[in-house]
């Protein structure tokens, strides 16, 4: 009995320490990677440049790199590992697209030790960053990495279309075995750069069950918070309505591709900086980056449409790619991206949503059919987290103005009656004080009155409008042929018929 225990005691941990075996130290795995990517980076060199094929998306190179070096490989001090590079000639596609030099490739993830990040999310993945807060280095599942492969082509098409979007950027895919551990990693852009302090970071789906951090996550020195932490903490972050329309659209065709690819329970990353309070004091990472940036690689750059860069924070400081938003009377800078997209509608995960849409409401558990998932999170970004400020004094502005000249130019059209009778009026009160000299005003202003009251009064109805217009006419006639023959230029001896007519 005491063998039969002692012996499940030894296998217990004996399968314990074969778990911990396969599951590498962060020192080794991190130098494994440096070593492989400048192996086979360095070797894809001699290679010449050509037109991506298909063929090339299925493409796997293997090369051992044992710790004593080869012909071919070199020494380190490592235990033995191999390593797959995945599609190679796709990828160095996919940096050249972004404007990434082999050599600045390799400088930035080989020169300086990968630096480690605390797991933001509830994956088990790793995640590395490299020196100079331009890639991210994250462990993947085989499924995960296999579900990459099988999407490069697609992947590959959609670039060449649009390279300005949120969704991963992907720079490289590699495989690492070493001592029966086998530990898969994919170098993207980094979303939030370390340079500029986060104050705020979200993950955010659009979905409402169990979305909320939990009390360990806000413990930590920078939360990652959920969906409804937002709506607790945030009434909506608002921008101009050409960023907003930008933002807009770049998220709309980048959710319609994820759903032509079937992909869902993706997020978005998301990370406010807030202007008005002290940022982070930097030191060399802002001058190497300043040194190297990749196209297309900030939030700013990656939304469609030109949108004005935001001014400076300080005059030796750098928004880093940050999109100017507010929030009440704060001045922001946002950071975003499109995360954890290598997650397919696959059978395992209908059956996590049937099996949620049981114990609650189906529409509100993140795991739903793409097309659905998609629009829910369009509609959560467009009307809850982002929105536009409506311009109310530039628009108002606007509508007066062209009120105004409305205005103006209907009461060009109905004064000008009321215009002429003034000029008329003037010009009776000259011949009716020139009558006077002579002793004729009364008899001469005992006459009936050339202008009608009728014309000068505002009509209710369209037939006086129209009697209105006719006698004007008349009148406009007889008020020409009056200033044609100014009044100081009669004589004193005119009768009153001659000035009747006149005016």
């Amino acid at each position: 009995m005491s063998t039969s225990t002692a012996t499940s005691a030894g296998g217990t941990k004996t399968a314990k320490a074969s778990k911990d075996h396969k599951k590498p130290t962060s020192t080794v795995l991190k130098g494994a990677i440096q070593l492989g990517i400048s192996y086979t980076v360095g070797n894809l060199s001699s290679k010449p440049d050509r037109d991506v094929l298909m063929q090339d998306f299925s493409v796997v190179e293997s090369v051992f790199l044992p710790s004593e070096g080869s012909n071919l490989t070199p020494a380190h001090h490592f235990p033995d590992f191999r390593l797959k590079t995945y599609a190679p000639l796709a990828f160095r596609y996919f940096r050249e697209l972004f404007g990434i030099k082999p050599d600045d490739y390799l400088y930035s993830i080989c020169n300086e030790p990968l630096i480690e990040l605390s797991n933001p999310g509830a994956s088990s993945s790793w995640f590395y960053l490299t020196s100079d807060d331009e890639f991210i280095i994250k462990t993947v599942q085989h499924k995960e990495a296999e579900f990459l492969q099988k999407l490069l082509p697609g992947y590959y098409m959609n670039l060449n279309q649009n390279p300005r979007t949120l969704l991963p950027k992907f720079y490289g895919l590699y495989c690492i075995q070493s001592g029966g551990a086998t530990v898969r990693v994919v170098v993207m852009n980094n979303v939030l750069p370390r340079a500029m302090r986060m104050h705020y970071k979200y993950d955010l789906k659009g979905s409402s069950y169990k979305r909320r951090a939990s009390r360990k996550e806000r413990l930590k020195f920078s939360p990652t918070f959920k969906d409804l932490d937002f709506q607790e903490m945030h009434e909506g972050l608002f921008f101009d309505a050409d960023t907003y329309n930008a933002l807009m659209k770049t998220l709309q065709r980048d959710c319609r591709v994820l759903e032509s690819f079937k992909i869902m329970d993706y997020s978005l990353l998301l990370g406010i900086h807030v202007l008005d309070q002290k940022p982070l004091s930097r030191g060399s990472r802002c001058d190497s980056r300043r040194g190297q940036k990749v196209l297309y690689s900030t939030a700013l750059e990656s939304i469609q449409g030109n949108v004005r860069d935001p001014e400076p924070v300080a005059d030796d400081d750098d928004t880093l790619g940050g999109i100017p938003a507010k929030h009440k009377d704060e001045n922001l800078l946002i950071f975003l991206g499109i995360i954890d997209i290598l997650q397919s509608y696959r059978f395992i995960k209908k059956v996590e949503h049937s099996w949620k849409a049981l114990v609650h409401d189906g529409d509100t558990v993140s795991v739903h059919r793409p097309s659905f998932y998609a629009d829910r999170f369009l509609k959560f970004m467009s009307s809850t987290v982002f929105k536009k400020i409506h311009p109310l004094r530039g628009a108002s502005s606007k509508r007066k103005r062209n009120s105004l000249y409305a205005a103006k130019s209907a009461s060009q059209e109905i004064l000008s009656p009321h215009r002429e009778e003034e000029k008329k009026k003037d010009e009776k009160v000259k011949a009716q004080s020139l009558d006077n000299l002579d002793g004729d005003f009364y008899s001469s202003s005992k006459q009936p009155d050339l202008l009608p009251k009728s014309a000068v009064s505002f009509a209710s109805n369209t037939n006086e409008e129209e009697e209105q217009d006719n006698s004007e006419e008349r009148r406009d006639s007889s008020s020409t042929i009056a200033l044609d023959d100014p009044l100081p230029s009669l004589s004193r001896n005119q009768s009153d018929t001659e000035l009747d007519v006149y005016l």
